[in-house]
């Protein structure tokens, strides 16, 4: 049986690199930067200030929840998405982690 490359990573490295994924697309940080002002928010809000159709908003919402960063409910025909901090200070402490500055000693 194959595995997957991504199992031949620390668990660490794999955590950060699907929270980066989740922000690779200049779409969702604009999304999660809305979510972030507003602090809750209804999936038409962000439409309309985003220049994206109804549908590719939805696809990057579901990107960012799948990933946990936000948090999401469904209401009828309502959908209210807002910011999961935990995530996003999970994502800082992981950064901090893995940006840990050079000896003063580098060459860089």
């Amino acid at each position: 049986m194959a595995t997957s490359k991504t199992a031949a990573f620390p668990a660490i490295e794999n955590e950060l690199a699907e929270l980066a994924k989740a922000l690779g697309h200049p779409a969702r940080v604009a999304i999660l930067k809305e979510l972030a002002r507003r602090n809750v928010c209804v999936c038409g809000e962000i439409v309309d200030v985003l220049p994206l159709a109804q549908s590719t908003v939805s696809q990057h919402l579901k990107e960012l929840k799948a990933a946990g960063l936000i948090c999401g409910t469904v209401e009828g025909v309502k959908s209210c998405y807002c910011v999961n901090w935990e995530a996003v200070a999970r994502l800082k402490n992981l950064l901090d982690e893995f940006f840990t500055p050079p000896a003063p000693n580098c060459a860089c």
